[in-house]
């Protein structure tokens, strides 16, 4: 298991221990990160999205048109590595359903759009990714 996948699931473990529901979105094949929140939240629903699902534990659905139900009463939506142009639909679902949005995006890339500045960069543990709490 990744070091890197471990330090961000402790700190979505650390900072998230209450939510009854969290969802990643863009999984793609990296399930690790949400196998590490499903083993030490086990009280919390874990959701996996993507247009293209890679196994049946992960439900099809476009954030660009999102299902309602899928997002409805998130505490948390996060995506890692999302594409740049998928970044400002993210934050819109964040937004909608009233949750907090994780985004680690590559490392050569910045979030550059109308949300960046409530946008909180955050470095845990040599890894930097942004954050933007609900109002």
């Amino acid at each position: 298991m990744s070091k890197v996948w471990e330090n961000f699931s402790e700190y979505i473990i650390n900072n998230y221990q209450d939510s009854k529901k969290i969802i990643e979105v863009g999984v793609g094949k990296i399930t690790e990160p949400s196998d590490i929140l499903k083993k030490h939240l086990p009280n919390t629903t874990i959701n996996l999205v993507d247009i293209y699902p890679c196994n049946s534990d992960v439900i099809k659905d476009d954030i660009t048109n999102p299902t309602d139900k899928i997002y409805e009463d998130a505490d948390l939506i996060y995506s890692i590595r999302p594409p740049e142009e998928l970044q400002p639909d993210i934050l819109k679902l964040s937004a909608k359903y009233n949750s907090d949005v994780i985004i680690k995006p590559l490392f050569t890339e910045e979030i550059n759009f109308n949300f960046q500045q409530r946008l909180k960069l955050v470095n845990y543990k040599r890894m930097a990714f942004y954050i933007m709490k609900r109002e």
